[in-house]
């Protein structure tokens, strides 16, 4: 069993990841630490295990093995490092950091106290992105040109009781989340694309902020992949009824992924769509994966290169959003 302490309930995935825990049998939950003492002691109440206020008496008890993380991401870096320095494994929500200056720090100090550092990015386990990648190394597209992947949500329309919507109000708190829907939804398009399309040469980015807000509700980025592909990036939470969206096109054919349905096109396979008979098996979700790491020594299929690219295109993004212009990935790793 791997004794586990849960850091925060900040993010609206906290308790999708208290159960994952407590559906794992090989994960103990045994204490909860919250930066609001409020929260955090109805949480540790509602999963029936004692609530510790310092910080650093959950990180230096011995019995605590590893920790989930779900603090405000400006918190992140240093709550990550302190938990590596005390030798704890960590899975945490993602984006990972801030910058990619930060992430280095955070990779540094996870690799010096040999401890396992999962971040969360789920569709990279899923079937429907297994058999994209899978349809690209056949060469059935032939050469990818384009390659788009939105995801939207109503999180931000107002509703009765909620001028915000449903999303917490610290959801639109630019200090703790470093920006809106695209570093917080827009992140699962930007790995899915980064992981398919490759290295990223350019970011150009749009946010539209909802009035009186400093965060983003409504975004867009265009990618300019170093292979000359280029990619678009949909996000927002005002969006009602719209579904998941990814597609890809090349040379030789087109791959349109829209929620459940999924259609191929390829002159390899003659003319009109095609429609999968079965699917790759799915991966193990990444909390799976982290234990696997912690127990047997698995290596995970989420990789620091995963972890690194979601933050850089963010990073590239608000400076592109913030300056105007098209920002050169070269630019963010001379910082």
């Amino acid at each position: 069993m791997i004794n586990v302490a849960l850091l925060s309930k900040w993010h609206v995935h906290a308790d999708d990841y208290a159960r994952q825990a407590k559906d794992n049998g090989q994960i103990k939950i045994k204490v909860v630490w919250d930066e609001n003492v409020e929260r955090g002691q109805e949480w540790a109440k509602k999963l029936a295990v004692p609530f510790e206020q310092d910080l650093k008496k959950v990180l230096t008890n011995p019995e605590i093995e590893a920790v989930i993380v779900d603090t405000p991401t400006n918190l992140h870096k240093e709550i990550i490092i302190l938990s590596a320095e005390n030798k704890k494994h960590i899975f945490t929500e993602k984006v990972l950091a801030f910058t990619v200056k930060d992430c280095n720090e955070i990779f540094d100090a996870v690799k010096k106290n040999n401890v396992k550092l999962m971040v969360s990015l789920p569709r990279l386990t899923e079937n429907y992105y297994l058999y994209a990648e899978q349809i690209l190394s056949e060469g059935l597209l032939g050469k990818l040109t384009s390659i788009r992947c939105r995801l939207a949500h109503n999180g931000a329309v107002p509703i009765e009781g909620s001028p915000n919507g449903w999303l917490p109000k610290h959801f639109f708190d630019k200090e703790e989340c470093g920006g809106g829907a695209f570093i917080d939804l827009g992140a699962h398009p930007i790995y899915l694309t980064n992981r398919l399309a490759g290295p990223v040469k350019a970011v150009t980015a749009r946010f539209v902020p909802q009035s009186g807000d400093e965060i983003d509700v409504n975004s867009v980025a265009i990618i300019d992949y170093e292979n000359g592909a280029l990619g678009t990036i949909e996000t927002g939470f005002l969006s009602a009824g719209s579904p998941f969206q990814l597609e890809l096109y090349g040379t030789e054919g087109a791959l349109l992924i829209e929620d459940n349905k999924i259609r191929l096109k390829s002159k390899q396979l003659g003319e009109g769509w095609n429609t999968p008979e079965a699917l790759p098996a799915a991966l193990p979700l990444p909390m799976e994966q982290w234990v696997n790491s912690i127990i047997e020594g698995k290596v995970p299929t989420i990789t620091e290169n995963d972890v690194q690219g979601l933050t850089l295109i963010n990073q590239a993004a608000l400076l592109s959003q913030a300056q105007g212009r098209r920002v050169e990935t070269a630019e963010i790793f001379n910082k």
